[in-house]
């Protein structure tokens, strides 16, 4: 599935019956839809760079030296393709006190992020840190993880919460009961993503 175009209605995800993306990183299916972000990006960018058989993990090398040069999902995938020398997870992505993924997982946040046309300034910002969060579940609370993976059907339909609905959101979360949170958080989020403002 290709990622959701600015303006797009939400799908439904026929795995975990929400929307699409919003079950990762615990529905298979939202979860390949979230990995599947990074695919196409990187295979542009192997052909950009006519990359023969056997050169991808070198060409994966390249780019997470320079972090700073490439779109955020280019580096992403790239860091996807290499292996942690200190954990041997997949680089970036290992266990809380792996310092080199913990080094790594700071770097990727150099990447270029470029908003695409018609979406409110910072809106791919917020996609790559809820991505980001969403593949890397482990090192955050439970709470974020549920907002992070919640909002992300509306930010890669080109919406992004103003400040104001962001600190409603943190507030609400955090004098919910945590068995009624998820459910009160969709309903939050429906009602933004479908307000005037954003119709």
């Amino acid at each position: 599935m290709p990622r959701p175009a600015v303006g797009e209605g939400p799908r439904l995800c026929a795995g975990c019956g929400g929307y699409a993306y919003s079950g990762a990183p615990d529905c298979a299916e939202c979860r390949d839809l979230v990995d599947g972000l990074l695919i196409e990006p990187w295979q542009e960018f192997l052909a950009f760079m006519g990359a023969g058989a056997g050169e991808e993990r070198d060409i994966a090398e390249m780019v997470s030296q320079e972090p700073n040069r490439h779109d955020w999902r280019v580096l992403d995938a790239a860091m996807d393709r290499l292996s942690c020398v200190e954990c041997a997870g997949v680089y970036s992505r290992g266990p809380k006190d792996c310092s080199t993924c913990n080094l790594a997982h700071g770097f990727r946040y150099a990447a270029m992020e470029t908003d695409r046309p018609g979406v409110p300034p910072g809106n791919e910002h917020a996609i790559r840190v809820n991505v980001s969060v969403v593949r890397r579940p482990h090192i955050t609370s439970a709470q974020e993880l549920l907002v992070r993976r919640l909002a992300l059907p509306g930010l890669l339909a080109g919406l992004l919460p103003s400040i104001a609905e962001a600190q409603r959101i943190s507030a609400l979360i955090k004098r919910t009961p945590a068995d009624q949170q998820a459910a009160v958080l969709e309903r939050l989020l429906g009602s933004i993503w479908i307000s005037p403002e954003n119709s």
